[in-house]
């Protein structure tokens, strides 16, 4: 009698489905020490207060987006008509 190898491949398929579903479930943390995360803050902001004060940026006397057409009125009213029914 011929044994069959469909039990033996389904258990190492399930064996291989439940290591790569345990090994999903990993979480790596990672933790910055606080000491040195304050320092380098410290030394970004001692850099930006320690900025040559340069003079400010040079007003520009146009604008920069061109100013839309504005809409102006015709010179002569319009008259609105209404079309009257004739009485009879």
């Amino acid at each position: 009698m011929k044994k069959s190898i469909y039990p033996r491949c389904l258990r190492i398929a399930s064996l291989l489905l439940a290591i790569s579903g345990l090994s999903a479930c990993v979480t790596i943390n990672i933790y910055f020490p606080a000491a040195a995360a304050e320092k380098a803050a410290d030394k970004v902001i001692d850099e930006i207060w320690q900025a040559p004060a340069t003079s400010p940026a040079p007003v520009t006397t146009q604008p920069l987006v061109p100013a839309a057409t504005p809409v102006m009125p015709s010179a002569t009213p319009v008259t609105p008509t209404v079309d009257q029914e004739p009485t009879p």
